[in-house]
C-alpha cells in the first residue's frame, strides 16, 4: 500500500505534468483548427518541420477499426488512464523520473481522449516532420507526451533492473533480500 505521507510530492509532480500536457495539447489543437487548413502544409522550418492539420479517427499511426474506432480507442484510453494512475499511486516516494514519465503519459492519453469526445472527426494532429515525401506520421502535443513518457519510463525501469542485477550478483545479496522480507 502506498505511503500517504509521500503522496504530496509525487502528486504535485504527476498532476502538474498531466494537467500541463492537457492544457498545451488542447490549446495547440484549437489553434491548429483555427489557423490551418486541412491537408495544406505550412512550412515552419523549411520542408523538414511543417504544420499540417489532419484528423485521425483511429489510434496511433492512423490505425482504424471501422465506424466504432472512436469508442473502441476511447475505451482503451480510459483503461490506460486507470493503469497509469495506479502505477503512479504505487510509485516509491520521491521517484521523480518515474512519476514524471507517468504524468506525461497520463496527460497525453487524456488529451487525445478529450478529442475523441469533442469531435467525431477524430483526434487533431498537426505536427508534420520529414524530408520531401518521406514524412513521419502527423502527430500532436499529446502524442509527444505519451512517447516521451513511455521512453522515460522504459529507461527508469531498465535502470532499476540493472541495479537489481548488480545487487543480486554481490555475495550475500540473496540473504540480505530474504532478511528484508
Amino acid at each position: 500500500m502506498p505511503d500517504p505521507a509521500r503522496g504530496s510530492s509525487n502528486g504535485r509532480l504527476f498532476w502538474t505534468a498531466g494537467v500541463l500536457v492537457i492544457v498545451l495539447d488542447v490549446m495547440t489543437k484549437l489553434l491548429a483548427e483555427r489557423y490551418l487548413t486541412p491537408h495544406v502544409p505550412k512550412r515552419v522550418f523549411g520542408d523538414f518541420a511543417r504544420l499540417t492539420l489532419a484528423y485521425n479517427p483511429g489510434a496511433a499511426f492512423s490505425m482504424h477499426l471501422g465506424p466504432y474506432s472512436r469508442y473502441i480507442f476511447g475505451a482503451f484510453a480510459v483503461v490506460a488512464l486507470v493503469i497509469l494512475w495506479r502505477l503512479y499511486r504505487n510509485s516509491p516516494p520521491r521517484d521523480v523520473l518515474r512519476v514524471l514519465a507517468l504524468g506525461l503519459a497520463w496527460g497525453g492519453a487524456a488529451g487525445n481522449l478529450i478529442d475523441r469526445f469533442r469531435s467525431p472527426a477524430g483526434v487533431v494532429d498537426f505536427i508534420d516532420i520529414g524530408v520531401g515525401d518521406v514524412r513521419f506520421w502527423t502527430f500532436n502535443v499529446a502524442d509527444s507526451a505519451v512517447t516521451v513518457g513511455a521512453v522515460l519510463l522504459a529507461w527508469v525501469l531498465w535502470q532499476e533492473d540493472r541495479a537489481a542485477a548488480r545487487a543480486a550478483s554481490r555475495p550475500g545479496a540473496a540473504a540480505e533480500e530474504r532478511s528484508r522480507l
